[in-house]
């Protein structure tokens, strides 16, 4: 549930593909669902349309980010006992992160709150620097961090796939399967987008030393060797 709401630009916000993934729904419909709601001017500014890359096929797809009201828009629409379900996650998601974003940001206005909370408390300043250095390395990869993670994703997956020759297109997606799959194990994460700020030289390094799995080479070569035996 704690990937329900993400915290961006210092605010509380779910995705069309995550909202698509939560309620058993084709994201392309949940796209023409805010699509209709953004018809009216008065909604405009809960959502905000960004690009995603595909961990499958690494092609850009649009997405939609919002915010509490937007998602409360969005999800009048889904009915039924599992529908009412998941809009109970959302809302106890969105009130914990709200409640995140409500509490002080610099070290001194933490170590205030903890000393008004408990007088007898004489917490060090740097104790409490070092909880904030957390919070912020927990937040998400900001975008521009993001794209160039995606962007260098592509970049090794066209090296390895060149030294194989002609590569075809499922091919190359069992190459994207693998070094995302990789990506989300070694950070911990259940997607590429959850990836932390803290973990982004990490990943990196990943990216530029990532060498295909020995059951993905050979599944590669399987599909080689049938497509070779094809009559032209």
């Amino acid at each position: 549930m704690n990937d329900l709401v993400i915290m961006k630009n210092q605010q509380a916000v779910t995705s069309s593909l995550q909202v698509a993934e939560t309620f058993e729904k084709e994201h392309r419909n949940v796209l023409a669902t805010i699509g209709g709601l953004l018809k009216n001017k008065h909604t405009q500014h809960m959502f905000a349309k960004e690009t995603y890359i595909n961990e499958q096929n690494g092609q850009s797809y649009p997405i939609y980010y919002m915010n509490r009201d937007g998602f409360t828009l969005l999800a009048m629409g889904f009915t039924g006992t599992k529908a009412l379900k998941f809009k109970l996650q959302y809302i106890e998601a969105f009130n914990s992160m709200e409640e995140q974003v409500k509490l002080p940001t610099s070290p001194r206005e933490i170590a205030r709150l903890a000393l008004q909370a408990n007088e007898e408390t004489n917490q060090r300043l740097d104790s409490v620097e070092g909880d904030v250095k957390d919070l912020k390395e927990n937040q998400v990869i900001p975008n521009p961090e993001y794209s160039a993670l995606s962007r260098r994703v592509n970049q090794r997956v066209s090296e390895v796939a060149h030294s194989y020759g002609r590569i075809t297109k499922k091919q190359r997606g069992e190459l994207f399967k693998d070094i995302n799959g990789g990506i989300k194990k070694i950070a911990n994460v259940s997607a590429r987008s959850m990836l932390r700020k803290k973990d982004y030289q990490m990943v990196m390094d990943f990216i530029n030393d990532w060498e295909p799995s020995t059951a993905t080479k050979t599944i590669i070569r399987q599909t080689s060797l049938r497509f070779d035996k094809e009559p032209a």
